[in-house]
This record gives structure tokens, sequence and C-alpha cells, in this order.
């Protein structure tokens, strides 16, 4: 009797996203200008044209959102008496993860008296999704930088939640090779009841924190302050000839939570606003 052998098939590996990009600007004849651009997978970067500075950028994640297995990555140089303001094309969504997690790293770095306003729009998580983000901010003497970033965990208006999942959040800041800040947001596997916690966010599942070094940073406390509310707080260090200045914002939902954005980052980003993609 003939013997029949069976092979074992593997299953197909999943495609995964994989991008990097690297931009790289400097000061000459009183203005900003870009000095290095840098593109490759999923990762795009372009460059709004703006009639004075700062310079104006626009990441772009090509594969449309992130799940278990994708990797970005994000360098910004910003030259010194350069500024730059970075924006997102639209929310980064991440998705349910089959397996793995996606991870995110973002490299930041000013020279003397240089200026970066790191503005993307929402993270917004799904349910059962599994992300990690590392941020890492390098500052020159007299370098200022404005960070934000928002995470919306699910959808309210599209009936969509993320219960379960996992989230994590790093960042560090240096200046002159101090660590004048540091911070980790880890949330999950079960999002929901963590957020419940009334000393979290008492149910809400929109989220944001925003950090401003600066000389300026104090005189703006209050007036943050106000547009923070009730929901959230502010508070105010100072940092050698610098400062600092934290918020923490929430909202039971991303609409309700970029009310509060919007004249957020119009007073923190000073002459440069708010970024052109920006809106309700």
């Amino acid at each position: 009797m003939d013997t029949i052998e069976h092979t074992q098939v593997s299953a197909p590996l999943a495609q995964r996203a994989a991008g990097q990009a690297q931009l790289g600007c400097a000061s000459a004849d009183g203005r900003t200008r870009l000095r290095r651009l840098y593109q490759d997978g999923s990762a795009k970067i372009r460059l709004p044209a703006v009639s004075a500075d700062p310079l104006e950028a626009v990441l772009i994640n090509t594969a449309g959102g992130l799940t278990g297995g994708d990797r970005l990555g994000w360098e910004v140089d910003v030259g010194a008496d350069a500024g730059a303001v970075i924006t997102t094309q639209a929310c980064e969504k991440v998705y349910r993860a089959a397996s793995d997690r996606a991870e995110v790293r973002v490299r930041l770095t000013v020279g003397e008296n240089g200026r970066i306003a790191w503005l993307p729009q929402e993270t917004i998580v799904f349910d059962r999704a599994a992300f990690a983000r590392t941020l890492d901010v390098e500052l020159a003497a007299g370098a200022e930088a404005l960070v934000l970033e928002a995470t919306v965990f699910g959808r309210l208006a599209m009936g969509e939640s993320a219960a379960q999942g996992r989230f994590h959040d790093r960042w560090r800041v240096r200046q002159q090779g101090t660590l004048i800040h540091a911070e980790d947001f880890r949330i999950g596997p079960d999002i929901a009841a963590a957020l419940g916690r009334p000393a979290v966010s008492g149910g809400a599942i929109a989220v944001a924190t925003a950090l401003l070094v600066s000389p300026r940073a104090e005189a703006l406390l209050e007036p943050v302050r106000q547009i923070v509310g009730g929901r959230g707080g502010a508070s105010f260090w100072g940092v050698g000839k610098s400062g600092k200045l934290l918020a923490r914002l929430y909202a039971v939902d991303g609409y309700r939570l970029r009310q509060r954005l919007v004249p957020l980052v119009e007073l923190l980003n000073g002459r440069a606003g708010l970024p052109k993609l920006w809106s309700l």
C-alpha cells in the first residue's frame, strides 16, 4: 500500500507596515529652510507653503493606520535659531492587533534658541489594540519646545469602544543633556476599568498631555488653567533659565476634547498659532 506524506503548510505571514522619515531644517537669511528630507516605506512628510517662519511639516502614514507588528519612526532636527511646527495629515488609528504591538518612535532635536511645536492630531485606539510610543526630545541652550499628544479610546459617535487593549506612551525630554521631564503612561489590558477610576478620568475616553518648555511658560499658567477647566489641571516648574508648563485634559469624547485643545494650542504656540490642518 502506498503511503501518503502529509506536509504541514505554515500560514502566510501578514504584511506589516514599516516607515522611517527624517526632517532637518536650519535658519538661513532670516528664514527657516529645509536642509534634509528622507522618507522610506509608509512614512511620508509634506511641506505646505508658508509665507513666514516657522516651517510647517505634515506627517503622513500611507498605510492608513497601525496594527500589531507595524513600525514607524519620525526624526526632526531643528537647527539653531530655526523654528518648525509638526503635525499630521489626520488622526492616527491603532487597530486591533492579532499579535505583537504597533510601535512608533519619535526623536526631536532642537539647536540653540530654536523652537519646535510637535502637534500631531489625536491617536484613536480601537478595541484590543496594542501600541507603544516613545518620544525623545533633546534641547540645546535657549531652545523651546511645545509637545502635545492626545488619545481617544474608541469612537462613541460610531458606537465603538476600546474596552480591552494595551497602550504605552513614554516621554523623555532633556535640555543641555539634563533630564527635565520624564513620564510613562501605561494602560491595559482592561482599559475601560482603568479609565473608569476617579483618579484616572472617571470614565472619560479622551485624554491629552501638553508640555511647554519655554521662558514664557510661567506667564501662561493661569490662561492655561482657564482653558483646561475642571476636567484636568496644569502646573509650572522652573527649569534652569527656562520653565516647564504641563497640562493634562480629559473629556467624554474626542470632539469635546478638541474644543479645548484648539484654544490651548493657539495660546501655547504663540504667533505660529494653530496648524492649518487642525479643524473642529
